[in-house]
């Protein structure tokens, strides 16, 4: 089945991640996965929150879309004196999942939090952020140990996340908006390199679905993100060897 992009059914959409985007951040990235281009910046503190156990770090992130990330402009979180609830599960599922990624031991007493920001949202936009924000999270790390501050780098794992969905009863990899919103199930991975799935989140948008639906879709994210992670690797270089 040829899709309005012209991809195969299990191909992923052209992805490109620029670090160094911006200048003052530990580390800092911009992903672009086709239309939908997310800023991720990783920055470090030398505290913890409280319910941290001495000698270990934290790993956190923020989500948010600018106004004009979407078709029509969007309020600001700010503008609601609290996060958006999408905005909030968001987050909280890139922290959970970059904390799979690190051994907050060897990172000591200190906090990374991972800044996503969509500049432009086409669908996939919590994936792009999770793909994104370890490559942002796996710099900061390595500026730590290249100024002295830890001894090696706590990365444990790659961590990247991709989409897929069924449409028309067709599955489908990596779903841009005009996919994902007529899908009628739509779930997102995120996994590590050694295949192991960190989190799913599924959902049947206009009808349920099965166990074995569910594994076709699964198996699809499994080879988009072990395309993801060969890229974050060519990327990161000899940093996480």
């Amino acid at each position: 089945m040829t899709r309005a992009d012209g991809r195969k059914w299990n191909e992923l959409r052209p992805v490109t991640i620029t670090t160094g985007f911006v200048k003052f951040a530990e580390g800092s990235v911009l992903i672009e996965c086709g239309d939908t281009k997310v800023l991720c910046n990783a920055s470090v503190e030398e505290r913890t929150p409280p319910h941290v156990k001495p000698g270990h770090g934290w790993v956190t992130a923020e989500y948010s879309m600018l106004p004009r990330a979407n078709r029509e402009r969007s309020r600001r979180d700010v503008d609601k004196l609290k996060l958006s609830s999408r905005s909030a599960e968001i987050q909280r599922l890139i922290g959970r999942s970059l904390r799979s990624a690190v051994d907050m031991k060897l990172l000591g007493e200190r906090t990374i939090t991972i800044d996503c920001d969509v500049l432009q949202g086409d669908g996939g936009t919590r994936t792009a952020s999770v793909t994104g924000g370890f490559v942002a999270l796996a710099l900061a790390c390595q500026k730590l140990v290249d100024e002295g501050e830890i001894g090696r780098n706590p990365i444990r794992h790659f961590v990247s996340g991709i989409s897929a969905g069924i449409i028309d009863e067709q599955p489908m990899l990596d779903l841009p908006y005009s996919e994902d919103s007529r899908a009628q199930v739509d779930l997102n991975c995120i996994m590590n390199e050694l295949g192991e799935i960190i989190e799913i989140q599924g959902t049947g948008e206009g009808r349920a679905f099965t166990l074995r639906e569910q594994q076709e879709l699964v198996e699809l994210c499994a080879k988009g993100n072990r395309e993801l992670i060969r890229k974050q690797k060519d990327i990161l270089g000899d940093i996480l060897k």
